[in-house]
């Protein structure tokens, strides 16, 4: 057995008969085993006695290993029944076709046989937009695991006709979408005339959704020092998040945001406590959880570290600035996202820049000497003013820093992390045209021009060349395919792809989208209508902000309650 050295709560099973599943996630052991939503999978599936679940990754690029093998037993990925993709980000799509060839999978389904693993691939990604993957994966999971899994495997069976038994899962699973049902055809102008079935299959993809968390809540499955977080135990402290920032995914496909109970979180952060002395609550707006003050100041006086995947400049409670401070944190993160009022009113921010002088002023004061800035750059109807008010609100910010820093007689250090903006399909934003590369660096260089003299304070920014990419996956449909296959034949050179491809990439990166336009992901219902999204659109190039979601039953907003 080939486990990686100081894990904690590997899973081993005898294979003798049980269906056998690789859950590949398509990048390094470390980048993998930080991600708790595919430890949380791992569990799930293993928690079936019929089947064993064993994990492989991308192999490291200076290791002697050529070719993925699993975690637990060493076996390569033709010895599974099921090779299952866990995809958080379309960067890694070139590395799932990488795995595949190494492995001696056929790189299309339309290329497999009974005698080939069927390959599967869900997460996030594939929830947003799964059609560029679309030749290469058997089947998605379109939603959350929680919902899928058992339904998935109380009707797989390896010995059936396999196009027969994806009928059967693609009739009966909601969230399982096939592919090679479906057909696509389009306009003269490249744009989707239509997205039809061509079997008995449903015509939209009902994503798999677990209306109740508290039936098990989502912790750390293998406890590991090698990984970006070393030895935190992660705990899922909820799912989707309240505020209805226009530009983020996570905010709309997991609505109605849910959030685990007080008396679950204990009994996590017991379990957490039990195995290390560092816990990391992870959830898209951790400082919205009902108690989650409470909860940190029942160990206020432990020798825990408790760290957050983020909070809100907004609601800085003393409990939770005093968790920071006991916690030994070094660094902390505030979002602004945009350096205007105009632009957080485009984007429905609901923080206003009196929110974050002021959580800047209070962290430092706090003892926490160092400060994380989050902006974008290329955001809809950006004009220079909201750029240069990045640098502006980076100057105001500085200045509490200053003053506040003094007062400890210690000064610290501000990072400010520039990211270009990447429209994402299911968000107000899906019809918005990017940015392209060239305005972008113009952009990211006024502002790292405005700030080079300031001391103290760092730029950090992305590479624009790569948010086009990003944007391509993201927002691309089947024909985007033969792009991939193309970075795979050029050995990861998207550059020289992108020139010799015949499929135009800025149709897909650089065009607004009309609002009556058919989007390639328009087949997944997520349960929003179609027309909230596009008000929310309209109110963005308004400028005008719109209230939180009211996480109420009777709500009938956005249509997920109804």
């Amino acid at each position: 057995m080939d486990i990686i050295a100081g894990e904690t709560g590997t899973i081993l099973k005898n294979w003798t008969g049980r269906l056998r599943v690789a859950l590949v996630y398509p990048n390094t052991y470390s980048v993998g085993m930080s991600n708790l939503g595919y430890q949380t999978v791992y569990r799930l599936i293993n928690q079936r006695e019929n089947v064993v679940c064993e994990r492989v990754f991308l192999p490291d690029r200076s290791a002697t290993q050529v070719f993925p093998r699993s975690i637990e037993s060493g076996r390569p990925l033709r010895d599974f029944d099921i090779i299952a993709f866990s995809i958080s980000f379309e960067s890694d799509y070139s590395h799932l076709l990488e795995i595949l060839q190494t492995s001696a999978v056929p790189l299309t389904s339309r290329e497999r046989s009974a005698d080939d693993p069927l390959v599967a691939a869900g997460g996030v990604a594939c929830m947003l937009n799964p059609e560029p993957l679309a030749a290469f994966i058997d089947c998605f999971f379109i939603g959350e695991g929680e919902a899928l899994i058992d339904p998935f495997f109380d009707r797989f069976d390896p010995e059936r006709d396999r196009r027969e038994m994806l009928k059967v899962l693609a009739r009966e699973v909601p969230g399982v979408y096939v592919p090679m049902f479906y057909e696509v055809q389009y306009h003269e102008d490249g744009t989707l005339r239509s997205f039809t079935p061509v079997e008995s299959v449903p015509a939209a993809i009902e994503r798999g959704y677990a209306r109740d968390l508290s039936s098990a809540v989502s912790c750390t499955a293998i406890l590991s020092p090698h990984t970006t977080f070393d030895r935190t135990y992660l705990i899922e402290v909820g799912r989707g998040c309240p505020h209805g920032c226009r530009f983020c995914a996570a905010g709309y496909v997991y609505r109605p945001p849910r959030f685990q109970s007080l008396e679950h979180l204990k009994a996590a952060m017991a379990a957490g406590v039990a195995l290390t002395d560092k816990i990391g609550l992870v959830g898209a707006a951790v400082s919205d959880v009902p108690g989650i003050s409470s909860l940190c100041a029942a160990y206020r006086d432990a020798d825990i570290r408790i760290s957050f995947s983020s909070l809100r400049a907004d609601a800085l409670s003393p409990e939770l600035l005093e968790t920071l401070r006991q916690s030994r944190v070094k660094t902390a993160t505030i979002a602004p996202d945009a350096g205007s009022e105009r632009m957080r009113q485009v984007i429905n921010k609901g923080v206003d820049e009196a929110a974050v002088l002021s959580a800047a002023e209070t962290l430092v004061a706090e003892g926490i000497p160092n400060l994380k800035l989050y902006f974008m750059v290329g955001l809809p109807t950006e004009t220079p003013a909201d750029v240069d008010a990045v640098v502006t609100l980076c100057k105001r910010i500085k200045h509490r820093f200053l003053a506040s820093s003094r007062t400890r007689g210690r000064m610290g250090e501000i990072t400010v992390s520039l990211n270009s903006f990447v429209p994402k399909p299911m968000t107000p934003f899906q019809w918005a045209p990017m940015d392209d590369p060239e305005m972008l660096k113009r952009k990211i260089k006024r502002i790292k021009d405005g700030l080079k003299r300031i001391p103290n304070m760092r730029l950090h920014h992305d590479v624009p060349r790569h948010a086009y990419i990003q944007a391509l996956l993201s927002r691309g449909d089947r024909r985007v395919a033969s792009i991939l296959m193309g970075v795979l034949r050029n050995g990861g050179n998207w550059v020289k792809t992108l020139k010799s491809s015949p499929v135009n990439a800025d149709f897909f990166v650089l065009r607004a989208r009309k609002t009556d336009e058919i989007l390639p992901w328009d087949f997944i219902d997520h349960g929003i209508s179609r027309s909230f999204l596009e008000n929310e659109y309209h109110l963005a190039l308004k400028g005008k902000a719109s209230p939180p979601c009211p996480m109420a039953d009777a709500c009938r907003l956005c249509g997920v309650c109804t």
